[in-house]
């Protein structure tokens, strides 16, 4: 279960940073992956990496759309890489530790904060978002080992997990990392007088004026290092006490869409037909009614998997494996 993009050098966070995106987490690449931008950088923090959000991209047929969703929360499938990739570059430019609680998600702020529960067993613990991944269609979230491990997951590989951003963490990090920009980005003006602007009385004529002393302002300090708050360092993360719940692994479906129309919804159903047996099932959402359809349940990941990318090649690109 370990694979992973190879990433550029990170060179500075002044400049845009060109991010490969990777290979399928099962198997070997079926062809190369687009490239894709990550705009808006912001200032080295503790970890060596900026704050970054980014434009759309597309990877294999399927568009991401990156943003800062403060209500994300979404069940799925995770995944975990490691050690062939330890120290790498991520895609806001740190190193990936393997050893640190962190993971890859394709449209999160890098970083941000989320809990992962692992339906299968109930346990979660809170991960730092810092990279993007992964990119086979059936997963949700690519986690360091050490995440992987403290979640019960890493022999099986993956597992159903429900993915909630931490909002109010996740906008302090994202405050912090954006307010030292603005103050690393204000240029200096070179032409700005120095000295401070003193008065005194002049001496009478042909009388030499004593020497004054030459007043001079102390330059100013560099801005200070974003602070790192010690509930969500690497260090509080590694060694966080995991959660404990009952296990709740679900039924898996593909979801092919979601719709605040029935006759939207019923018109992709009656298309879905030469799948399988889909059906449309209703939600409460808080932007209101939405229709969902859904080809399912599956018993088997592996036959989840292989009728997705079904779908998905038959020109449905916004379908994905859910837990329900």
């Amino acid at each position: 279960m370990r694979r992973r993009r190879t990433l550029p050098r990170f060179k500075s966070p002044s400049r845009v940073l060109v991010v490969l995106a990777g290979c399928a987490l099962l198997g070997a690449c079926a062809s190369q992956p687009d490239i894709y931008q990550v705009q808006n950088a912001a200032p080295m923090g503790a970890h060596g990496g900026v704050y970054k959000i980014g434009k759309p991209y597309q990877i294999d047929g399927v568009w991401y759309y990156p943003s800062d969703d403060y209500d994300y929360d979404e069940t799925g499938i995770a995944s975990w890489y490691g050690p062939h990739f330890n120290k790498q570059y991520t895609a806001n430019g740190e190193r990936f530790d393997q050893n640190e609680v962190t993971a890859a998600h394709r449209t999160l702020p890098m970083p941000s904060f989320v809990r992962v529960t692992n339906l299968d067993n109930g346990r979660s613990l809170v991960v730092r978002i810092n990279d993007r991944g992964p990119f086979t269609h059936g997963r949700i979230l690519d986690l360091s080992r050490r995440a992987a491990q403290l979640l019960g997951m890493e022999g099986a590989g993956t597992a159903r997990v429900r993915v909630q951003i931490m909002a109010d963490e996740s906008r302090q990090i994202a405050m912090q990392m954006t307010s030292g920009q603005m103050l690393a980005d204000a240029p200096p003006v070179s032409a700005a007088p120095r000295a401070s602007v003193m008065a005194e009385s002049l001496p009478p004529p042909g009388v030499a004026a004593a020497p004054q002393p030459i007043v001079r302002e102390a330059p100013k300090p560099p801005p200070a290092a974003v602070a790192q708050d010690p509930a969500v360092s690497p260090a509080a993360l590694v060694h966080q006490t995991v959660a404990q719940e009952a296990p709740n692994p679900g039924h898996l479906f593909i979801q092919a869409g979601a719709f605040q129309r029935y006759t939207n919804a019923n018109r992709l159903n009656a298309a879905l037909q030469a799948f399988g047996q889909s059906a449309i099932t209703q939600v409460q959402t808080k932007e209101g009614t939405l229709f969902r359809v859904r080809l399912g349940p599956f018993s088997d990941m592996h036959d989840a998997d292989a009728l997705l990318e079904t779908v998905i090649k038959s020109g449905y690109p916004d379908a994905k494996l859910v837990v329900d």
